[in-house]
């Protein structure tokens, strides 16, 4: 078995890695699924806005429709681009959702840091109505 540090790499050889200007024009233009996959604590600092909190040890479940925490909006055939923090998490997380069936996946390269150092806007994070966190109001939660 290899180190985290190969699993990484071999996640971003197969993945789409989007830059941070690539996904905020995509955002702009696309019905894309955005998820934030950080833990709660660390999505104090901002969140990209229209985001789904998911932190990662949950995604599949709220991803797969066989399950009781599948949330509205996620959807195999939806666009779907994931960040974390630096990069390494979501890209092992547009790996899983490939293997859930997700055809069209990707991640933002460098993640929330990458945002940020980009100057692309950031929201504050809110719990949503169901009691999921999210930043949007349509449904995905």
């Amino acid at each position: 078995m290899s180190g985290v540090e190969e699993m990484v790499i071999a996640a971003k050889a197969g993945i789409e890695n989007l830059a941070a200007a690539d996904a905020a024009a995509e955002l702009e233009h696309a019905d894309a699924l955005l998820v934030d996959v950080r833990e709660p604590c660390e999505t104090v600092r901002g969140v990209i806005p229209g985001a789904v909190l998911v932190p990662r040890g949950m995604l599949e479940f709220r991803a797969d429709s066989a399950t009781a925490h599948h949330l509205d909006g996620f959807d195999p055939g939806r666009r779907v681009i994931l960040y974390c923090a630096t990069g390494s998490r979501s890209a092992l997380a547009a790996c899983s959702l490939q293997e859930l069936g997700y055809r069209d996946v990707a991640h933002l390269r460098g993640g929330f840091t990458a945002w940020l150092h980009d100057g692309r806007p950031v929201a504050a994070a809110r719990p949503h109505a169901d009691g999921h966190p999210s930043t949007q109001d349509d449904g995905a939660s």
